[in-house]
């Protein structure tokens, strides 16, 4: 059967408008969920900027305190499922995996636009509802229409149960809240079974399993990770709801460690399908602006396999103080210590593949910086907190507020803008401006310390987290007023680098750079090919070339 190629004119009287929304090329579906993910960070950090605020002094009332728990509810769900998630499985992963192994496409393309429909329309559920409520509880005019809150959730992005429980949470907003989840639930599952058969059957010839990229192996394992751990989520999800809206007792009050049992199945793995992507990232970076091979290749990705592995086994240690049988909170405090191995493993890479290098400090090396400093902290911190007796002194304080940032900002969020400044020039085919983007990675980097640092001080003088106001005598003013400066040094950094982007007009081109790894053997942006005929096989060369223009 030959294929029908349609004249130069029928193709170009597509809207541009509609190329992008009917899209089924992996690169521009990539870069729709850069988008989309870039957007929802901006909005959840303006949530988190509100939080700050009201916080910065005692006894503030700039919200009140069902509006402050919606908000770090929706800062919390808009930073894991619609930003770190999306921008990185489904933004770099979409882009860059196919270009680094040589395929054409990803195996199923029609299913890889579904999965990104279904997680913005589950993002546009979620995050509709809880902006649709705040204007119905601040503006007069719509206050009758809708009760205080309804169209929000306010049971924080845990959702523990009995808080989620319709005796607690009668508003409609945690239902509208439960089925975005579930949606996004379903996209990620779909995306990821794309990932793994992509990867296992569309390698270019001669890419075996040791050649295949660091990035393209964490993307392996991360979606492995999402496939095992997704379901159980969307299950529990579904489960409660049942429980709010058809009598079930799937989570009744002699019950409710179940809901976290499942939750913390899922929520723990997502650290490291947050934070393997990233680490993929760096391990493609290092070795380009270090003029160095990556030390230990093979040690890497096995390391990133025993953490996919390992991830499974950590989940219960944010129950330990739920009620638990003491030989199980030994055998989860004992997995928390083991992860540390290989994700020691791969520090020790990282710094010896720098070590005696020739180091380029151009952006994406520092944003690599920030990631392996701030990531250290986080893990250093998540081990002292693993010890079951510290757990029960720090859990509920802000200790872990400061832990879970220095892991997941400092994990994610640093890598993310390492792999922005390290590939944007194969997207857009410009050079971002590097003195602003060194400006930005330095001044985020500061502001990320002064932020969350003094948490891990408040959290030790007994500052619970998840409270609205506190009392001028507790001696937390200072501490908190420091972190709110952060706050905001931290969102006058992102200014920069949106300005960076917006002057891309004016940017340097970017050049064929055949030094670099796969995804710059062509000149970018990356392209479409001619459609090819199926009686006609690409050959082996042509498999090769085809990472730099890749077609759907």
């Amino acid at each position: 059967m030959a294929s029908i190629t349609l004249p130069a004119s029928a193709r170009k009287s597509k809207s541009v408008l509609m190329d992008w929304l009917s899209t089924v090329d992996h690169k521009k579906i990539g870069v729709l969920y850069m988008v989309m993910a870039f957007a929802f960070f901006i909005g959840a950090g303006i949530l988190a900027l509100l939080i700050r605020l009201q916080l910065a002094a005692p006894e503030l009332r700039i919200v009140d305190p069902n509006m402050y728990n919606q908000l770090f509810t929706m800062h919390g769900t808009g930073m894991i499922f619609l930003f770190v998630i999306p921008m990185l499985v489904g933004g770099f992963g979409n882009y860059f995996v196919p270009l680094m192994i040589g395929a054409r496409d990803v195996a199923f393309p029609r299913l890889n636009a579904f999965s990104f429909w279904i997680v913005l329309g589950a993002a546009i559920v979620m995050m509709g509802g809880f902006m649709i409520g705040t204007v119905a509880e601040y503006v007069p005019f719509m206050k009758g229409l809708l009760d205080n809150g309804s169209l929000s959730s306010n049971a924080a992005w845990t959702a523990y149960v009995p808080l989620s429980n319709k005796s607690y949470s009668p508003q409609i907003g945690m239902d509208i809240w439960l089925i975005g989840l579930i949606l996004n639930g379903i996209g990620s599952t779909l995306g990821s079974v794309n990932f793994l058969v992509t990867a296992y059957t569309m390698r270019a010839p001669g890419m075996t399993v040791w050649r295949i990229p660091m990035f393209v192996w964490s993307m392996i394992v991360t979606a492995a990770m999402v496939l095992l751990a997704t379901p159980v989520l969307t299950a529990a999800l579904i489960m409660l709801t049942a429980d709010r809206n058809f009598a079930t007792q799937f989570f009744n009050s002699t019950n409710t460690r179940l809901w976290q049992h499942m939750f913390w199945f899922y929520s723990h793995p997502a650290v490291y399908i947050m934070v393997l992507p990233a680490m993929g990232i760096v391990s493609e970076i290092l070795p380009v602006f270090s003029r160095k091979p990556l030390f230990g290749t093979k040690a890497i990705v096995i390391s990133t396999i025993l953490i996919g592995l390992l991830g499974f086994t950590t989940w219960a240690h944010h129950m330990f103080v739920s009620g638990m049988n003491p030989g199980l909170e030994r055998f989860f405090m004992f997995t928390t210590m083991v992860i540390a191995v290989p994700t020691g493993v791969k520090m020790f890479n990282w710094v010896f593949t720098m070590w005696k290098g020739s180091l380029n400090l151009a952006t994406p090396l520092l944003m690599c910086f920030g990631f392996l400093s701030t990531f250290l902290v986080g893990g250093i911190t998540g081990v002292v907190q693993g010890a079951v007796p510290v757990d029960a002194y720090l859990h509920n304080s802000y200790w872990v507020i400061a832990h879970f940032h220095y892991v997941l900002f400092g994990g994610s969020v640093f890598g993310i803008f390492a792999g922005f400044y390290y590939w944007f020039p194969k997207i857009t085919g410009r050079m971002l401006d590097d003195k602003l983007g060194r400006f930005h990675a330095i001044f985020m980097w500061i502001g990320f310390n002064v932020t969350f640092f003094p948490m891990h001080i408040l959290g030790l003088e007994g500052m619970p987290r998840r409270i609205a106001t506190y009392m001028a005598d507790r001696g937390w003013a200072i501490p908190n007023l420091i972190a709110t400066i952060g706050a905001f040094m931290i969102a006058g950094s992102v200014l920069v680098f949106i300005w960076n982007c917006i002057k891309l007009r004016s940017g340097e081109r970017a050049g064929k750079d055949p030094g670099r790894p796969t995804p710059w053997s062509g000149p970018p942006p990356a392209r479409r090919p001619n459609t090819t005929s199926p009686k006609s096989p690409p050959s082996a060369a042509t498999a090769r070339s085809s990472t730099s223009e890749c077609a759907c």
